[in-house]
């Protein structure tokens, strides 16, 4: 079930997206409730989805490690579906949440036809995750 562009319009990934462009990601998108110690991604795992947080809040931790809070609009998963074959952390629910999650090959495809999109998550991994050096 697609989620209402109304919910996504103010996450900072999607900002001043067309509100044609809102409602693609939207409709790909399919809200998840998530509960306090509910591992939303496992590190070392599969990565088949990528997460934008709804309302709530999720911990980021990497052998133990806490990363990162997250919170409403943040989102997670990119770098398993752009740039790893594996989850780099693991993202634990903190609160009652609801977290919109989305098939990585329909985020993937999104991203190669909104170019802004795919600079933002282009620079969010950069951030998160720099490229190793291909020498």
């Amino acid at each position: 079930m697609s989620v209402e562009i109304e919910k996504i319009r103010n996450v900072p990934l999607f900002a001043d997206l067309a509100d044609e462009q809102l409602a693609a990601i939207g409709d790909k998108l399919e809200a998840r409730p998530a509960h306090p110690g509910e591992h939303l991604s496992s590190e070392g795992g599969t990565g088949y989805f990528f997460f934008v947080i709804g309302t709530g809040g999720a911990e980021c931790t990497r052998n133990g490690e806490v990363l990162a809070e997250f919170g409403p609009g943040d989102f997670f998963g990119e770098a398993a579906i752009f740039r790893t074959r594996r989850r780099t952390a693991t993202v634990t629910a903190t609160t009652d949440s609801t977290v919109y999650a989305m098939f990585g090959a329909d985020f993937a495809k999104l991203a190669a036809d909104i170019p802004v999109l795919h600079e933002r998550i282009e620079a969010a991994l950069d951030e998160r995750l720099p490229r190793e050096d291909a020498s």
